[in-house]
């Protein structure tokens, strides 16, 4: 049986923050602030970064991926839309990933945001087919993680 070229993959990351929810959700809808912990790193350039937060909205980010990424010099394309969107409870957003002009994953996100007595909890879900050259699910689910705790640092600010 030849290897598939589609790896189909669902993965959670759970967290809390203490922090209000109403912070939490800010630093996912609020443009500048998400582009702070999600966007912006050492170890790539900015070269993009648009969001319409609205149901049917949109978020576009273009990065030129630095000598120390697996792929240096590469240009990364995110280019995904927001399906629903409850204030202070939930986001569902799809999205397509490319490097250079070939598409290498298409996923289906949803942040769902819980208050507790101590501030709040994060679930995260997800789901993506991973085409060739994706670098695959562990990689992503690697990045989400190292994704979250610039989150905590933006909401500790």
């Amino acid at each position: 049986m030849p290897e598939p070229t589609v790896i189909h993959n669902t993965f959670v990351i759970e967290r809390s923050y203490p922090t209000l929810l109403e912070q939490v959700f800010a630093a996912f809808a609020n443009p500048a602030r998400k582009r702070r912990w999600y966007a912006e790193s050492e170890r790539h350039v900015v070269e993009q970064f648009e969001m319409d937060f609205q149901i049917g909205g949109y978020e576009r980010a273009r990065y030129r991926m630095g000598d120390t990424t697996p792929f240096p010099g590469v240009p990364l394309t995110n280019v995904g839309v927001f399906h629903d969107i409850v204030p202070g409870e939930r986001i569902v957003s799809s999205s397509t990933m490319s490097l250079g002009d070939k598409r290498v994953s298409v996923s289906l996100v949803t942040v769902e945001l819980l208050p507790t007595d101590t501030g709040t909890d994060l679930i995260f879900t997800h789901q993506a087919a991973f085409f060739e050259g994706s670098g695959g699910p562990q990689m992503r689910e690697q990045g989400w993680q190292h994704l979250f705790e610039r989150l905590a640092r933006e909401l500790a600010h």
